[in-house]
């Protein structure tokens, strides 16, 4: 007999969608409010349409000196209080991330992707 895991989901609110032109631009903070970056874009698996990455931008004064992340997007929460997407990480795991390219997404196949998620200690989108 298979059993299917599950989690339990803390409540989202009156309506657990949101149009993705919401979250592109929307800030990142830590659990304490600290904001650390800007969600730049989505990352989508073609095949299921789940969310994948969010690619974040970090650092920098008007875009020069910009550090992009991929992140699994399971990692990031969000936070009603704040209103942001809270990344519960160290400033040095960020820094220490998998760095893809300067606009953090080309050159995603498996073994960066599972590099990634190794790294933010997440399971896989695709085993989900």
């Amino acid at each position: 007999m298979e059993t299917v895991a599950t989690t339990a989901k803390k409540p989202l609110g009156r309506n657990p969608l949101i149009a993705s032109d919401r979250v592109q631009g929307a800030s990142v903070r830590r659990p304490d409010g600290e904001k650390i970056g800007k969600i730049e874009r989505l990352m989508l698996d073609k095949i299921s349409g789940k969310v994948a990455y969010v690619v974040m931008s970090f650092g920098g004064l008007l875009g020069v000196g910009e550090r992009y992340y991929t992140l699994p997007w399971a990692k990031l929460d969000y936070d009603d209080k704040l209103m942001a997407y809270v990344l519960d990480v160290t400033k040095a795991q960020l820094q220490s991330a998998p760095v893809l390219n300067s606009e953090g997404e080309a050159g995603l196949d498996r073994s960066t992707e599972r590099a990634l998620h190794e790294h933010y200690d997440t399971d896989p989108y695709w085993r989900l």
